[in-house]
């Protein structure tokens, strides 16, 4: 049985001919103006660590991220004061990042954002660890690991991201194409 991403439990997702249409549909709006096609993605492929989709603009930290200590699970923000991204929030969007640092508490602060509504929507990592892992399994958000390419140097803060972590399949729209 397939999954769909819902901030506060699973659910079963709709027939597959009923996603596939409305992914198009919903694609063909998120990413164009109106009356435009948008451009062709960029696909990366990789592992599934949580099923579900998400779809949302990207949040990208070169350095891992410490649970306990390092977020406030409240606002949904790093508060890691010598982190890159001291003070950005990941709430609501698709958290990108080598992986977990720190104590084993790190998943329980990741499960917290999901209580308090301040979860990334989806989360896409490169070292698998049983944090991140955990971390990913009690949020509840679409996530995706073991990529063909690192997606640290391929998505940037700002990139419209698709996650369908059913089929292992990011699907990136650059927010400034070169």
């Amino acid at each position: 049985m397939s999954l769909r991403h819902d901030p506060h439990a699973f659910t079963p997702a709709p027939a597959p001919e009923a996603q596939a249409h409305e992914t198009q549909a919903h694609e063909t709006h998120a990413f164009a103006p109106p009356g435009e096609l948008p451009a062709a993605p960029l696909e990366l492929r990789g592992r599934t660590v949580v099923p579900g989709t998400a779809e949302g603009e990207a949040l990208v930290s070169q350095e891992t991220i410490s649970g306990w200590g390092g977020i406030d699970p409240a606002r949904g923000v790093i508060i890691e004061r010598r982190h890159p991204l001291y003070e950005q929030s990941f709430a609501g969007k698709v958290l990108v990042f080598p992986g977990a640092k720190g104590s084993s508490g790190w998943a329980g602060f990741f499960q917290s954002t999901r209580l308090l509504g301040t979860a990334p929507l989806a989360m896409i990592f490169v070292t698998v660890t049983t944090k991140a892992a955990l971390g990913a399994v009690v949020t509840r958000v679409p996530s995706v690991t073991g990529l063909d390419r690192d997606p640290l140097t391929v998505i940037r803060t700002g990139d419209r991201v698709h996650v369908d972590a059913d089929r292992g399949v990011i699907s990136v729209y650059p927010a400034h194409p070169q």
